[in-house]
């Protein structure tokens, strides 16, 4: 029910008739739900810390031990840098590349045990001042089950991770799931200029948390309780376009399922009415701000798939992405790529409601060949080989 009822908050808020707050009505009453990502962040974003140097505390009293120069959140405490700012990362690379990036030791946070499931709060960083909280939610009494990483629109924070039907629904048929959010977005958004927002610094956005996936993948294998033969994402949005872009950088990914991804970013960036309310929105489609996400569009990456199960589904009267982006999107996609479309979010609503949303996703990771699976086949092709290579000539 959350999963539909946040799909198209924003979406309203463009549209802003009667009847299509009828039709989202309607469709909150299917359960299914998905939030369309359509409002720039300046109203959205949560309030900012100052960065101005705290007064220096050396000297005062009689304590011997100094405080720290600048005592500010977000704020290199000896230089008086935004943490940001010292960010060694190279956005316009899928891979990790030349990038300066040192993952911590993870903390372990809130572990609640529901009927059905078992949910774990983690924390993760890699980057300064930008930590990543990973909500892994296990199935009861399955062993290595596979996995599902989840990731919504810019606009998404964790509340849905908390939800217990949510997690019922995500992990029901014996599949694991993983939420987070992206870089540069709701909680993630700390200690930066007003002006800045999801789009605005959209090479940032897409390469951080493109490179994100791979470090929480590099986690969940270190776990040892999933089975990462058994792969795969699912994105909304703008967290369509970063399941695309990961599965191309990350071949552990063996599965994507994208809702309304954005895409084609000269048109996207010129026509969609998520920027609109940017002042400085027309920035967005000069030579310099494409040049530089360029590396980062999904029509690109699309068609190197090919050993990638991949499904895009699409709402046609959804203006968060433009027709001549959803019909780019569509012809860049592998041949075996699974293309459906909606007229609108009643009809995803009925295809998809009550949890159904979720099912071909896990459906597709659970006919891959399990992680015993593939050890039984190494091994059997293993004894296969010797044994061909130890039998005499005559008898080959």
């Amino acid at each position: 029910m959350l999963f539909i009822n946040r799909f198209w908050d924003s979406f309203v808020c463009f549209i802003g008739t009667f009847a299509l707050v009828c039709i989202l009505v309607a469709l909150a009453a299917s359960g299914a739900g998905a939030q369309s990502s359509a409002i720039p962040p300046q109203s959205n974003q949560k309030d900012q810390q100052s960065s101005t140097p705290a007064s220096s505390a050396a000297g005062r009293g009689s304590s011997s031990q100094a405080k720290p120069k600048y005592d500010v959140p977000g704020v290199d405490p000896k230089t008086g840098v935004p943490l940001y700012e010292t960010i060694q990362e190279d956005w316009s690379s899928l891979a990790i590349g030349v990038s300066k990036l040192e993952p911590e030791a993870p903390l372990v946070g809130e572990v609640d045990h529901e009927s059905g499931f078992t949910r774990t709060m983690v924390r993760l960083q890699w980057r300064p001042g930008d930590p990543v909280d990973l909500y892994i939610i296990v199935p009861d009494g399955v062993k290595k089950p596979p996995v599902v990483l989840y990731l919504y629109g810019y606009q998404e924070d964790t509340d849905r991770f908390r939800n217990n039907r949510w997690c019922t629904h995500v992990t029901s048929g014996g599949v694991a799931a993983v939420g987070f959010v992206s870089a540069l977005s709701t909680s993630r958004f700390r200690n930066r200029p007003m002006r800045q927002w999801f789009v605005s610094q959209l090479q940032e956005s897409l390469g951080s948390t493109v490179h994100d996936v791979h470090f929480i993948l590099d986690y969940l294998a270190q776990r040892g309780d999933l089975d990462m033969d058994r792969v795969g994402m699912f994105g909304q949005s703008s967290g369509g376009t970063i399941a695309l872009l990961s599965a191309a950088a990350d071949p552990r990914i063996k599965v994507v399922d994208a809702l309304d991804p954005w895409g084609d970013w000269p048109v996207w960036l010129k026509s969609s009415p998520v920027l609109q309310d940017d002042s400085s929105h027309t920035d967005f489609t000069s030579p310099q701000f494409l040049k530089k996400v360029a590396p980062l569009d999904p029509v690109k990456w699309l068609p190197t798939l090919t050993s990638t199960r991949v499904r895009i589904q699409q709402v046609k009267d959804n203006p968060a992405t433009p027709a001549a982006c959803q019909k780019a999107l569509r012809a860049a996609a592998p041949k075996r790529a699974d293309l459906a479309q909606f007229e609108n979010v009643s009809e995803l609503g009925a295809s998809e409601g009550g949890g159904g949303l979720f099912d071909w996703i896990k459906q597709q990771l659970k006919s891959l060949p399990s992680h015993g699976q593939n050890q039984s086949l190494m091994t059997q092709a293993h004894t296969q080989a010797s044994g061909t290579a130890e039998r005499p000539a005559g008898d080959r």
